[in-house]
Order: C-alpha cells, then structure tokens, then sequence
C-alpha cells in the first residue's frame, strides 16, 4: 500500500527533458533497470556515483510503499573497444587467464566496494553470458521485421529502415546527419548498409577467445543487445525506470530503444533519468589528464592530488550533497568540508536515539515549536519528491538536526512539544538519514586498541592496590567474553568460555 505522500513525486525525464509526476504503468508495482558495470577492471567512481544514486531511488520508492523489482546487470561479454575487441577477451589475453576469471574477480571486487558504500543489492542482478539464448533470439526477430540484416558473419541494426517510421537518437536528441558526419571508419565499416548500424552480433576473428556458434556464424553479441534483452526478460516490454550515467545516452541508450522498438513496436521505458559525470577541481576526471582515482584510493588517501583518505560514509555524504543530474566536483576542501558535516551528522543521530521524551511532564505547549518541527518535517519529503534531490533534504534533515541539539543541550524544553511531534521529529530524521540516504554511523574504534587501555588500566589498579577497580575490570571484561590473565611481567588476555 502506497504511504499517504506529502505532495507528488516528481522527477526529470531525460526523453522527454521535463518534470514529470511518476505515475507508474502498474502501481503498487515498479520496474526499474540500471544500466550495471563492465566487469573487466577496478571499479572507477563515476559507477560509486551512478549507483549510490540509484540506491537512493529504490529505498525512496520502497520508502513510500512501492513494491519495486530493481534490475541492475553484469556486462561479462561484448563490450566493445574502437579496434573491435572485446574489453574481457583483452584483459584475459593481457593477464593470461580465462575471461571467466576476470568476470568473476571484478565481480566480486564491485560487490565489496557497493557494500563498503553500503549499497543495497538489485533484486535481479543479471548477466549478458547468462542471457546469450535471448540475444539470439531478439536478433531473429528484429531480422524477420526487416530491423537487422547479415553481413559476412555479423548481424547489424539497420537505422534507416528504423527511421522510416521512428526517431533514432530521439533520447540524446542527436540528428542523424551529424552523427553521419561525425562517423570515424572503423574495422568492419564495409560491412554495414550505413556507417551509423551498430551490431547485434560481430563476427569473430580467429583471436577473439569469447566466441558462440550461431547460423551467422561463430561470434558475440553486441554491447547494446544486452540490456534490451535483460531489462524487458524481468521488467516487461515497458517498464518504469531506465537509468545509467550520461555518458550512456547515446549510442547505448539509442541503440536500446530502438531495438526494444523494433522488436515490440513500445518504448521499452516510462522515465529515462541519467546521472551526470565527475570532476576534479573543476576539470573532468578522466584516465587521460591523470587526475582520476579509485574508490580505494579515496578511502586510504592514497594517491598524489588527495591530502588524506576519506571514509566510505563520509564519501558517500559527499556525494549525496549533489543531485544525482548534477556535476559532482572532487576536491580536498569539497570532501573535507563533506567529513565535517557527516561528523555532525552523525553525532545528531547518536544525541537523537539517545533523546527521550520524559512520562511524566507538565507541558508547557509552544505552538510555534511544534509547527516549525512538522514543517521540517514536510520539507525532508518535498525535497526527495523533487526529483530525488538528497542535496536539499540534507539541508533540511540539518535544520530538524538543529532541534535536537537544541533539545539535547536544554536550551529549548521537550515539555514545548507533545509527543506526536517528537515522535515524527525521530521518526523523519532516522527514516530519511539512515533508510533512504543510506547514511549509517561509523567508527574508527580498534576493539584491540581499546582492550589494551582497559588491560593498562587494570595494571595501574593492581599496583596502585585498587582492588575494588581490579574486581570490577576483571568482571566487566569478563561479560564480554575476555578473561584477563596476570602474567609475571604482563598482564594479558584470552577469550572465556561462553
């Protein structure tokens, strides 16, 4: 059941490039797909952004009652380089192993950085190896419509007869004769109709080690093909959502809609919404300028344009004080002022489930409080029903954070506010805080580091004859599963029996 809302949400569709309320095509239902990474190599941060963003829609969409199906897929195969070679088979001829081993170690290695950034998983986390016999399949029927034609093994899209009825570059809002003169020649050129048609599925050189024998015969399937086959398999011809970075507006968006069109004459998606790209002080981050690092070099600090590492829940409060379509720009001051207000954050949320409302209390009602406190209140939901803007309920959850300091520290008495009031003021703060931004507490405490204090501790007791200390350490510890032992020149520990 759909949560009474608070307004209506509203979000930037990139088709048709205005606000739009979300209307669902079947509510309480909701289908969204996100364009996933290509797992050939260290997850870069622009895909930390793209998806933390996406993390944040489907806890808002849940939040408020939807029952939403969230596909994120796995690229294992055909995503292509200029030169034609698949970015896997290459890194697995470079390293020397399988390709399927590089799948599943940079697999693995962007399941642990989406949980350090705790990231919820999709509900279906498809890949395109695993959907090969559907590929096939979506080009048998684009072929029979007339969409797609063979040549010398490779099956390519055709765009003109595509254009004879519809719009290709409709969401990029390219025009096809500047994308005709903006075509470079590449490997396989004279094998298509028009210089635009992309493939479906590349004919194999005798080198290519990812290979699929078909009728066409032995190949991959083009990068494209993937998503139009896994988002429609699990989501329908249409669905709700389709996201990714900006970047992949065109070609990989295009090329999607005009496939999913091809085959079942629907646009395949309701809202199209990208998140836009990153820089670094004020220039775009990129391989090519040197100025770009991974998520583990932000988290340790490790690299020559950072002057310290940076926390995965500071880093993710960083990125959240941006709207998700806007530039986000990296900088030491950005993300040092970003720890300053996750620090304060995160010690308002500590002071808050400490706060409790006292039983027994002579109040001494302030209309004025109250109404200030269920207007924040209304502000954190206004501003998520805004396109998923976290930047404004940030700066709401901190006015509301405001109060509570307030409370904490006695200067305004909770006997000013009823308990429906405190209550929602708890309830919004840790809702929209640690459900829907995903912003959870974190700490630096070194379990060791502080058993070695306690253990000093009771040494200093022992010398200084404080037995009633010694006792109380030794019991303490003791309930938390640590036996302290007394050593000849030491005092040292072990675990107890539980």
């Amino acid at each position: 059941m759909i949560v009474a809302m608070i307004g209506k949400l509203r979000l930037t569709n990139s088709l048709t490039r205005k606000k739009e309320v979300f209307e669902p095509i079947e509510a309480p239902n909701v289908g969204m797909y996100v364009c996933g990474p290509t797992v050939y190599s260290d997850v870069h941060l622009g895909n930390v952004r793209t998806f933390l963003s996406f993390d944040v829609i489907n806890r808002y969409l849940k939040f408020l009652g939807y029952k939403v199906r969230y596909v994120r897929n796995i690229t294992d195969v055909g995503h292509l380089l200029d030169s034609g070679e698949d970015k896997i088979s290459k890194k697995a001829l470079l390293d020397q192993l399988e390709p399927m081993e590089i799948v599943q170690k940079y697999t693995n290695d962007f399941h642990e950085v989406m949980a350090t950034f705790n990231a919820l998983p999709p509900d279906i986390e498809p890949s395109a190896i695993g959907h090969l016999m559907e590929q096939i399949e979506m080009i048998e029927v684009l072929i029979d419509r007339g969409f797609a034609y063979v040549s010398n093994g490779s099956v390519y899209f055709d765009i003109d007869k595509y254009n004879e009825t519809q719009e290709y570059g409709k969401l990029s809002g390219r025009k096809i004769e500047d994308l005709i003169n903006q075509t470079r020649f590449l490997d396989g050129q004279e094998d298509k109709r028009n210089p635009l048609d992309f493939a479906l599925w590349k004919n194999a050189s005798p080198e290519h080690i990812m290979r699929w024998k078909t009728k066409w015969g032995e190949g991959f399937p083009g990068w494209h093909l993937e998503c139009s086959v896994m988002s429609t398999k699990y989501l329908g011809s249409q669905f709700d959502i389709h996201g990714g970075g900006m970047d992949l507006k065109f070609p990989h968006h295009d090329c999607e809609i005009a496939q999913c069109v091809g085959v079942s004459d629907q646009m395949p998606a309701k809202y199209w919404l990208h998140t836009n790209m990153l820089t670094v002080n004020g220039q775009k981050m990129s391989k090519s300028l040197g100025n770009s690092f991974l998520p583990g070099q932000l988290i340790s600090g490790d690299h020559e344009l950072l002057d310290r590492g940076y926390s995965p829940m500071s880093i993710r409060f960083f990125m959240l004080q941006s709207h998700y379509a806007s530039t986000l720009d990296f900088s030491n001051e950005a993300l040092n002022a970003a720890v300053k207000g996750y620090t304060k954050l995160a010690n308002g949320i500590r002071i808050l489930k400490e706060l409790e409302y006292p039983e027994a209390q002579l109040q001494t009602l302030n209309a004025n409080q109250g109404a200030q406190i269920h207007k924040m209140c209304d502000d954190c939901h206004h501003a998520m029903n805004d396109d998923f803007n976290t930047a404004l309920t940030i700066g709401h959850i901190f006015n509301l954070l405001k109060k509570v300091n307030s409370f904490h520290s006695g200067q305004i008495d909770l006997s000013e506010i009823d308990l429906e009031t405190f209550l929602r003021m708890k309830e919004t703060l840790l809702t929209f805080t640690e459900d829907i931004l995903g912003i959870r507490p974190e700490t630096n405490l070194n379990g060791e580091n502080l058993l070695n204090i306690l253990l000093q501790d009771y040494a200093q007791a022992k010398i200084a004859k404080d037995y009633q200390r010694v006792d109380y350490l030794r019991s303490r510890l003791k309930e938390e599963g640590i036996t302290i032992k007394d050593m000849k020149d030491a005092v040292g520990w072990a675990y107890s029996e539980q």
